[in-house]
């Protein structure tokens, strides 16, 4: 595992291998550092708040792990001596109860109830040498649980800071005859995009609700309310570190946003034709108290496919129909093709979730747009996910020729492929408006799993707005199939010209963000709160250049953004490094770039101030001098924090005066512009040396795009 910062600890969630991936965004969400998944899990760091967050807010993860040590275990008494030296008096009293439970992987000692055993001889012989006492032994509620895994000839203990599995959320009494795990149940919902629905005011429905688990999942998603709020206990809250102040804060915070959230939730039905099952769900929605937030009917399942009507315009269908246990094959392939053609009828807007058996009848739905394997229990199933087809939005498929735009994705994704393996480039642009009709900007982005990154170009206000959606829903599911990867990996934006205060709004809160990697160095980039990721990826050659150049230089990045040119210098051997802009959240983004790569922050500084007024003072004083400067302005910027408007065609020359003040003679200042039709004031820099060298700073994967940004090399004459 990664190792943690001095301040953060490290942590493993458990869930099933197909969720890995799905959770290590949820905990990025949640504030993880560094979530990777391994196997069964993810790893990931923070702190203790991070991990009281996460077995509260969780709603894929099976278990919290803290682990507390790792040893050789090739044999029962290196088990016994290895757990005989962890410190155990820190995480518990002498009179608390504990449990040890035991798993292995291709291990020395196969036998796990033994192993866990030994371990357990020397939790308590540790305490009795110490204190004369031995803990007690409680395997069904204990205070503390403990987890030993061995893999091969090594042990590695942690402490369960769950408790009971947090698929267990507390709002269940009781379940029907084929229950499903509500972690399942939140992937399901996860997988199909049901936060996103939600947020744009759309529905759901479950017409075969069983107990009600897919209805209450979506129902805690909707309405922000955490899943573990119900729950009485937790591991954590029998270890001696546990941090009571710390939690109830936590529980406060859920509180609130549950209430924030229940004040507008979207409509959430369901049916079932068994009133057992309905009468299950009654009571877990009474006992959460949430049984006005959704509107459950009993109906014969046949009926209701038959009569139902979208309670809203968009929305989520999703459900567990039978597998073949309790239906003959005749009515269940009769119901499969009930459920497949509401997507031709009323609910042709709509989008679909099935969990079904993998070799179950056909849903007659036509082909997914991504489906997952996964294991319902001892049952083999898959998660089937349906989008709404083009036909919905007023145009078939075949209005809209996709032909030319899937040829020419497959043609760049030959070459650039090739090319960003051959250079280790891990983000790049697959394709920029190549085709008019198919105005998108794709970018790669390369983490644990490939993600895409689609911005739509504006069309034309005399294009038809419903072709234009069209389009873009084709062009999405193209995308998604030719790169091979789910629709939830693949963010679709709108970028058109911003004014005012639109430029700095955020576009959603969902948090999606992803560690990436460039010329050995690591960023965070979000592709789904700003219009922005936090990496300009036509500057790559240009931050490279910096890197080749930083050794032994001081080093100033005015409007630094999320500070990539400085960790880029840092790692190239700066003396120091500077980092100025005035957004608060920039700052908190760049210093966690360069905490990321293990920059000492006491010589690799971010200053959150208007770049401006800061050049103002130090010119009048100068206190600082530098060797290197990169300065790359926005465009336009009129926020209310400065005390003047910006245009750079406008006052490009006075800027770069001002930073040329703080030059050290024989330093140099790179300066970039992405303003389209950007023209230098050569007469207004009389006295300056300045070289043109964007042609030299454009990457190959931006060759069609020649004006993406001008760049400048300048030094005193």
């Amino acid at each position: 595992m990664t190792d943690a910062s001095p301040d953060k600890l490290n942590f493993f969630a458990t869930a099933p291998a197909p969720l890995s991936g799905i959770l290590a965004a949820e905990l990025r969400a949640l504030g993880a550092h560094q979530p990777r998944p391994r196997g069964a899990g993810v790893e990931f760091c923070g702190d203790l708040e991070l991990a009281y967050r996460v077995c509260l807010w969780s709603r894929l993860a099976s278990r919290i792990l803290l682990p507390i040590a790792r040893f050789p275990a090739g044999d029962a008494q290196a088990l016994y001596a290895g757990g005989q030296k962890i410190a155990w008096e820190t995480h518990m009293n002498p009179d608390d109860s504990f449990a040890v439970a035991c798993s292995q992987q291709r291990a020395k000692i196969q036998h796990t109830g033994f192993a866990a055993l030994k371990l357990k001889d020397a939790l308590v012989d540790r305490f009795r040498d110490r204190t004369g006492r031995r803990p007690p032994v409680d395997t069904r509620q204990p205070l503390l649980r403990i987890q030993l895994h061995l893999a091969g000839s090594e042990a590695r203990v942690a402490l369960d800071l769950s408790g009971e599995s947090l698929h267990r959320r507390g709002y269940r009494q009781a379940s029907g005859p084929a229950p499903l795990k509500e972690t399942l149940a939140a992937a399901v919902l996860n997988f199909a995009e049901w936060p996103r629905i939600a947020s744009q005011g759309g529905a759901f429905l479950d017409p075969m609700c069983g107990a009600g688990t897919l209805l209450m999942e979506a129902l805690l998603m909707a309405a922000d309310i955490a899943p573990g709020s119900f729950r009485r206990r937790f591991g954590f809250q029998g270890w001696r570190q546990h941090q009571p102040q710390l939690w109830a804060k936590l529980i406060e915070e859920a509180a609130e946003r549950r209430a924030q959230g229940l004040a507008s939730v979207v409509p959430i039905r369901g049916s079932d034709n068994d009133t057992r099952a309905v009468e299950l769900t009654r009571s877990c929605l009474q006992q959460a108290g949430l049984d006005d937030h959704v509107e459950l009917t009993q109906c014969p399942v046949g009926h209701y496919l038959q009569t139902i009507s979208p309670p809203a315009e968009q929305g989520l269908l999703a459900c567990n129909p039978p597998y073949g246990q309790r239906l003959n094959q005749a009515d269940l392939n009769g119901l499969y093709q009930q459920l497949g053609g509401l997507r031709q009828g009323r609910f042709r807007a709509w989008e679909f979730a099935f969990l079904t058996s993998r070799d179950g009848p056909s849903l007659a739905a036509g082909e997914p747009a991504s489906c997952v394997a996964v294991n319902n229990g001892p049952l083999d199933c898959q998660i089937q996910i349906f989008v709404p087809p083009a036909a919905t939005l007023a145009y078939s498929p075949e209005d809209i020729d996709l032909n030319g735009f899937r040829n020419r994705v497959i043609k760049n994704l030959k070459h650039r492929k090739r090319w960003a393996k051959r250079n280790a480039i891990h983000c790049y642009r697959l394709y920029d408006a190549d085709l008019p009709d198919f105005a998108f900007a794709v970018d790669i982005y390369t983490s644990d799993e490939t993600w895409v990154h689609v911005q739509e170009y504006a069309p034309p206000k005399n294009i038809d707005p419903k072709r234009a959606e069209a389009r873009r829903v084709l062009a999405r599911q193209c995308l998604a199939a030719l790169l091979d990867i789910p629709l939830q990996r693949l963010v679709f934006k709108s970028r058109q010209r911003q004014r005012g205060a639109q430029q700095y709004q955020r576009l959603d809160e969902t948090g999606q963000s992803l560690e990436v990697s460039e010329g050995g160095c690591r960023f965070i980039v979000n592709l789904t709160d700003h219009l922005d990721t936090g990496l300009f990826l036509d500057h790559r050659p240009l931050r490279l250049k910096i890197q080749a150049e930083a050794n032994e230089k001081r080093f100033l990045n005015l409007f630094a953004y999320t500070a990539s040119a400085s960790v880029h210098a840092a790692l190239g051997g700066a003396a120091s490094t500077l980092s100025v802009d005035l957004s608060a959240n920039y700052r908190d983004w760049g210093l966690r770039n360069l905490a990321l790569n293990r920059c000492d922050r006491f010589i690799n500084r971010y200053l959150q101030a208007d770049c401006l007024e800061w050049l103002d003072l130090q010119t009048q004083d100068p206190e600082q001098r530098f060797d290197l400067i990169f300065c790359d302005p926005p465009t336009f910027s009129n926020s209310k924090r400065m005390r003047r408007e910006f245009d750079v065609q406008r006052d490009h020359a006075a800027l770069i005066h001002s930073a040329m003040q703080l030059l050290d003679p024989g330093g140099l200042m790179y300066f970039s512009s992405n303003r389209r039709g950007f023209r230098l004031d050569s007469e207004a820099l009389d006295g300056l040396q300045v070289e043109d060298i964007s042609r030299a700073t454009i990457p190959e994967d931006f060759h069609n795009r020649p004006n993406i940004h001008k760049a400048f090399k300048i030094t005193q004459e």
